[in-house]
């Protein structure tokens, strides 16, 4: 293959990195809007919590199936058709009237986002050499955070000046620009499975037993959660032995039976995103609602963690092309479990300063992290399960992403009650709870770094 006439390495990069920057920037700047967006449609705490989960759940649970499909049929024809996805679902969620539609179309922009980022991994995984490919992965890492970096204050300031559903338009033209690039730079398509057929009857058993097991979840305390969770769990077991039977699984079992690396990586991947994505939208009302601070001023503050993931991520990246993966990552992961312990600690009186030292801690402990543990996960298997591979790695961060506002959602719900809206009243309640979440969050990352560690051990 004559990659000059068929596909541009530099030309992909630029892509993936837009696509990279885009949808991070605006599910964090989201998160920042939150308190006004509650305002203007009336919504609860737990309310606001599922205006970014409706994106995470409906992402988690389609990435798989269309990772699979994006290896049958062609992986830049998925990637493009997720692009226009969130374009047309993004201009729906500025047009939004109530919080139910918004909520509805946020979980369209997740199928959107699942079709471009269970493929753009596994185009960067065909396009680099393997001695090339951690230095890509961490660029593109750095560009996530680069979205991240900027939707706190970028964010901020635009929901302050033009309100918050201008969020939603500025990243249309974006959109457009990927598609008409990636029609420039791509001549190619990637579909190594292309003689295999689409596993339907294990996709949709897949998709309903992740969405009843994950809406079970975030429902807690309640008695017909526990039922779901039961059902979802049951969904996913029959679902299990389905694909060791059948010849061409949406999801090869056997990736997780006898890939030992790819296995405990993308666990570590699961229990890393598990404790640390809620930050964001916990000190994002910790700021707005304790601290009395705009959405651009609590944009100042939270661009912190990002900006040193950003830094650390690209370093990290071509660390892991030279250096044992599972040493940076677990390092990472010990480094943000400290940044937990540190933020278990926040109240009325705590200072400026004092946030900034935390995120920063877990900044350098994410980036250390993510992109050699990436790394890890797409070295280990053939190209054919390049897409499945890089929608695992997604869906576990999604998962995880899932999990972490499950268990604020979880607590809020308990301390806050299931309506209730955070005013001067129940502020002691609100520190309550986030105290207790980013002690839970301790746990878990404490425990990831066990399955970090794993990896390396003999070959199952």
């Amino acid at each position: 293959m004559n990659s000059s006439k068929l596909y541009s390495t530099r030309g992909i990069l630029v892509i993936i990195v837009l696509t990279s920057v885009i949808n991070p920037f605006l599910g964090a700047a989201i998160n920042i809007a939150l308190p006004i967006i509650s305002k203007e449609l009336d919504l609860s705490a737990v309310q606001m919590s599922w205006v970014a989960m409706s994106f995470l759940l409906s992402s988690a649970v389609f990435l798989v199936p269309l990772g699979k499909l994006a290896d049958i049929a062609g992986r830049k024809k998925i990637f493009i058709a997720g692009n226009i996805l969130l374009t047309l679902s993004a201009l729906f969620c500025g047009l939004s009237p109530t919080s139910d539609f918004l909520i509805f179309f946020r979980a369209i922009q997740g199928i959107g986002s699942a079709m471009v980022f269970g493929t753009a991994m596994a185009i960067i995984t065909s396009a680099f050499p393997p001695n090339k490919r951690g230095m890509a992965i961490g660029i593109n890492v750095t560009a996530v955070y680069l979205g991240l970096s900027i939707a706190p204050l970028l964010g901020g300031l635009i929901t302050d000046i033009f309100g918050w559903r201008s969020l939603f338009f500025i990243v249309i033209p974006f959109e457009i620009l990927v598609i008409v690039l990636t029609f420039i730079f791509i001549k190619t398509e990637w579909a190594e499975a292309n003689t295999e057929k689409f596993d339907f009857e294990g996709s949709i058993i897949y998709v309903v037993a992740m969405s009843v097991l994950m809406f079970g979840f975030t429902k807690l305390p309640e008695l017909y959660a526990v039922a779901l969770l039961i059902l979802g769990l049951a969904g996913l077991i029959l679902f299990i032995q389905i694909e060791k039977r059948v010849k061409f699984p949406v999801l090869d079992i056997n990736l997780f039976i006898h890939n030992r690396v790819f296995a405990f990586s993308n666990l570590a991947a699961l229990i890393n995103y598990a404790a640390t994505f809620a930050i964001g939208f916990i000190l994002s009302l910790y700021l707005q609602y304790i601290k009395g601070l705009t959405s651009t001023g609590a944009g100042l503050i939270l661009v912190t963690q990002p900006i040193v993931m950003a830094i650390f991520a690209s370093f990290s990246g071509k660390l892991s092309d030279s250096y044992p993966p599972y040493i940076l990552s677990s390092l990472g992961m010990f480094i943000t479990t400290i940044g937990l312990v540190l933020l278990s600690f926040i109240n009325h009186e705590t200072a400026t300063s004092f946030l900034i030292i935390c995120l920063s801690v877990v900044g350098v402990g994410f980036g250390l992290f993510s992109s050699p543990n990436t790394n890890s996960i797409m070295g280990t298997v053939t190209k054919k399960q390049l897409g499945v591979a890089s929608a695992t790695v997604s869906t576990m961060r999604l998962t995880g992403q899932m999990i972490s506002m499950g268990i604020a959602t979880f607590i809020f719900h308990l301390f806050l009650g299931g309506k209730a809206k955070i005013t001067s009243t129940n502020h002691l309640q609100f520190l309550t709870s986030a105290h207790i979440i980013f002690i839970l969050l301790t746990i878990l990352c404490a425990l990831g770094i066990f399955a970090s560690l794993a990896r390396n051990k003999r070959k199952i």
